[in-house]
């Protein structure tokens, strides 16, 4: 299929299963939705990289959000640090002065960071990126091999991040269960499990998915930093300080470290009035769909021992020989 004349009918050509009931279609080895394939396709053929250009990338619920919050803080501490300096005197005694102007306040971080194939290239009209002020910082879900070339032969950056597939599984099945009535009820898990282990679902295959851009940071690690959620989970000072080196705005001190730490938590971020009754307006949901539990582990309370033994021994075959460990 060629990247710069997709249309609708083109669906027919594409293998197409169902997940959650959407319909999916395969392309190059991965699934998407026929609207994010559209924008796919358009990106492929539009979007020019720049040199400074800032791409997070990641499978579907594996912290994306929090990635957004923390890398969008990071480039904006020096101005939020003057603003800081600016407004403490004239904040009264219940303000905390970390909260004042604040972009993460009015909007969701999918606002200030967004996915090029959810929002970016399917706005009607598109946007046009190449108007941008640099640094440009966007997202997306896209495998490494659906890039546009220009991202991977400039000299941009790459930050990926996942997290051990039992929990992005989880993760996923509660997210979308926000989509069905009360009257549908949740969607049954097993159906679920059994279309994430077939690699069905968006973005999908999961393992293929990281195992590419896995691959790509070991060839290139000055261009694309491989983060796992569980990590910034254990050690978030040192995860974040290694983010903010790989991004070229290493921290003075440790009190900005905290700050960033503070300001894209999730318990913070949960509790903010955008995210607690704010809508999603490119995929219709409320905010606060994006922020649930956040812990490692979760599974436990979803999995049977059959299904995590299944996967586990799914993701110790896929993975094997790769050097790359997710907790399990």
């Amino acid at each position: 299929m060629d990247s710069s004349d997709f249309t609708e009918s083109m669906l027919d050509q594409l293998p197409m299963e169902r997940f959650w009931d959407i319909p999916l279609y395969q392309w190059d080895g991965f699934w998407y939705r026929s609207y994010h394939l559209q924008a796919t396709m358009a990106l492929r053929s539009q979007y020019i990289a720049r040199d400074d250009d800032i791409i997070l990338a990641s499978p579907m619920k594996t912290g994306t959000t929090w990635l957004k919050a923390l890398c969008f803080s990071i480039l904006q501490k020096d101005e939020n640090a003057a603003r800081l300096n600016e407004e403490t005197l004239a904040k009264t005694e219940k303000d905390d002065p970390r909260h004042l102007r604040d972009p993460l306040v009015d909007n969701h971080p999918a606002v200030y960071v967004q996915t090029l194939e959810v929002q970016v290239f399917t706005a009607k009209p598109q946007p046009d990126v190449s108007a941008m002020e640099s640094p440009r910082l966007f997202h997306t879900h896209l495998p490494y091999t659906a890039l546009p070339d220009s991202i991977k032969t400039s000299n941009c950056k790459l930050v990926y991040i996942t997290r051990n597939p039992k929990d992005t599984l989880v993760s996923m099945w509660h997210f979308f269960n926000k989509l069905r009535t009360p009257e549908q009820g949740p969607y049954p898990f097993d159906q679920a499990f059994e279309s994430f282990i077939n690699g069905v679902s968006h973005f999908g295959p999961f393992f293929d998915h990281v195992l590419q851009y896995w691959n790509q940071s070991l060839k290139s690690p000055n261009k694309i930093l491989f983060l796992k959620y569980e990590d910034l989970k254990k050690d978030p000072k040192g995860e974040v300080k290694k983010l903010a080196s790989f991004l070229g705005k290493p921290f003075n001190n440790e009190k900005e470290v905290e700050d960033v730490i503070w300001r894209c938590s999730l318990e913070r971020l949960k509790n903010l009035e955008v995210n607690k009754n704010g809508i999603d307006p490119w995929v219709g949901m409320q905010n606060s769909a994006f922020f649930r539990s956040g812990i490692v582990g979760d599974w436990k309370n979803i999995m049977s021992k059959e299904l995590t033994e299944r996967l586990d021994q799914i993701t110790m075959q896929k993975l094997k020989d790769s050097g790359l460990h997710l907790e399990i």
